[in-house]
């Protein structure tokens, strides 16, 4: 660049929408780029190193520095000697966290506010969102600017942003400082860690054959590009003299592919062109809802002990159902905005992005399941993992027939293990004295050995009796020292489990036991790495849950008798 150089800001500069800004704005060579994030410094992707943004970190066209918007400070040092701000930085909107968001959407937004017009900054541009003016109730169709905020917002993130933005545009020629704010409606493209991977994480999951709501809502998408590129035709136009930036100053701008979409529909494309089934089961928002709310009070439980943040939330299933589309006339009147890239071309290129999360790379398991292992990876793995369906079908039969004749017939036990002998003693009986072969079948005959009790398992089971007995005495005799209290409560809530089972039913125990050893077993095989990752999940709660409460038990000191 010759003469003076000129710098511009933009925060959050490592975000998704930012770094196709950054990369942008060095194109164009109007500026050179100070990219500003919570980061001690800048790490680059290799595609980074060895493209556009690597050469001009080098070349100095471009600039790291480590800024977190909390800390007026920091953003005062970043934003010196800059022409132009471009404030991207903002909260995850999926965590629902007031206080995080209200720090960095509101006050984060004061402070660089404060240090544009302490640093003498031109213009400023704001990223805001189209939630600030959705309620979560009402749909919205071709809404303009005219919009107001609503009383209540879906969220904390709306309600925050929309903060945010009414500080950007009354702080309008404060100073000589020129501002206007960007609504982009859900920005979609490659290097996106949010939308795409969670469509995927759903699919790989089996969640994503379902459809909130009646399927037909729509909705605005946004490609990436087309954001950085409307931030730019921002920029410019309050850079212009005159009527271009008298009316540009001060405004609010939504910005979209101008290429509205059913909501469903949008999703359905992505997953197909990964190589996904598209969603077709539609389920009721009003049926969500109360589910949503349970895991979002959980949630609020359970976050302090390490909890994720879920996706199946309130103001999440309302923005899956709702219809939220708005008009660009005011922006590509006032700013000569028109996307770029069109919908269809942004699909492609979104798509053909992710070559690592398509179906055909699904990781391939290699050798038995480790539910195949835990059941022997023999006979009984094959039946109640339905590997030999007929082999699971005919035992299923034979135990609800037990069912039928030994439990539901309400007999006691004595009775009904006196019965179950007779009969087996009967189908022995019969067995032995049948022909080798009958109607051209080979009738397999019972050898003896199989119900032979070795010596070694004889010991090995006396071991075990003897083993377990030794245990519990250990454990009486460390009850009776009076002094862990993690062991009494281990011991109380063992026993309470115990009395808890001992007052169900023998016939609710063989039902449940039977629907457990040809279901769970099934559902474990096939979704072993969610249900290993909420295993590990909730074994990590516990850990915190236990530690937490082994800080608060009351400690005994042994005192020795004076001598």
């Amino acid at each position: 660049m010759e003469g003076e150089q000129k710098w511009c800001v933009v925060t959050g500069g490592r975000g998704f929408a930012a770094r196709h800004l950054v990369e942008m704005l060095i194109r164009s060579g109007r500026f050179s780029v100070r990219i500003a994030d919570l980061g001690p410094s800048i790490k680059l992707e290799p595609s980074e190193e060895k493209g556009l943004l690597g050469e001009a970190l080098q070349s100095g066209r471009a600039e790291y520095v480590s800024a977190d918007l909390r800390d007026k400070a920091q953003v005062l040092k970043a934003c010196q000697g800059a022409e132009a701000v471009f404030h991207m930085a903002a909260p995850d909107s999926s965590i629902n966290n007031h206080q995080l968001h209200h720090s960095v959407n509101v006050q984060g937004t004061k402070n660089v506010i404060d240090a544009c017009i302490e640093q003498k900054v031109k213009r400023l541009i704001y990223t805001s969102s189209p939630s600030v003016v959705f309620d979560g109730v009402h749909g919205i169709f071709n809404g303009d600017e005219s919009l107001p905020y609503p009383d209540k917002h879906n969220d904390s993130y709306s309600a925050t942003k929309a903060e945010g933005e009414a500080l950007v545009i009354k702080s309008n020629g404060t100073n000589g400082l020129l501002t206007c704010c960007i609504r982009p409606s859900s920005i979609f493209g490659p290097g996106d860690k949010l939308l795409v991977p969670s469509l995927v994480n759903a699919a790989r999951a089996g969640k994503s054959k379902f459809i909130i709501g009646d399927g037909n809502n729509m909705y605005d998408f946004t490609y990436v590009e087309n954001v950085a590129h409307a931030h730019i035709c921002a920029e410019q136009a309050l850079a212009s003299e005159g009527k271009i930036a008298e009316q540009a100053a001060g405004q609010a701008y939504f910005i979209t592919n101008m290429e509205p979409i059913k909501f469903w529909e949008f999703v359905s494309l992505i997953l197909e062109g990964l190589g996904y089934e598209r969603p077709r089961i539609k389920i009721p928002a009003l049926v969500m809802m109360p589910i949503a709310h349970m895991v979002e009070w959980t949630y609020k439980m359970l976050a302090p002990y390490g909890m994720k943040v879920p996706q199946l939330t309130p103001s999440r299933i309302r923005l899956l159902s709702c219809s939220r589309t708005f008009s660009c006339s005011k922006a590509k009147d006032q700013l000569s905005y028109t996307p770029i890239v069109s919908l269809q071309e942004g699909l492609r290129r979104t798509i053909d992005s992710y070559p690592d999360l398509r179906a055909e790379h699904l990781p391939k398991r290699e050798g038995p399941s480790k539910a195949s292992r835990y059941l022997g990876s023999g006979r009984v793995a094959d039946t109640l993992l339905w590997k030999d369906k007929k082999l699971a079908l005919t035992t299923l039969l034979v135990l609800m027939a037990f069912y039928h004749n030994f439990i539901a017939s309400g007999y006691t036990i004595v009775t009904a293990v006196s019965k179950l002998f007779l009969v087996a003693s009967i189908f022995l009986f019969i067995h032995g004295n049948l022909p080798e072969k009958i109607l051209g079948y080979t009738v397999e005959k019972i050898p003896p050995s199989n119900f032979h009790f070795s010596e070694e398992r004889s010991h090995r089971a006396a071991l075990s009796v003897a083993s377990s007995w030794n245990t519990a005495v250990n454990v009486l005799k460390s009850l009776c020292k009076g002094d862990d209290w993690m062991l009494f409560l281990k011991v109380v809530l063992s026993l309470l489990i115990l009395s808890f089972l001992g007052a169900i039913s023998l016939q609710s125990l063989f039902v449940t036991g039977l629907l457990i050893a040809f279901v769970a077993f099934y559902i474990y095989e096939n979704k072993e790495e969610e249900i290993d990752r909420l295993a590990s999940e909730a074994l990590s709660f516990s850990c915190k849950l236990k530690s937490d409460i082994a800080k608060k038990l009351p400690t005994f000191k042994k005192f020795s008798p004076s001598r």
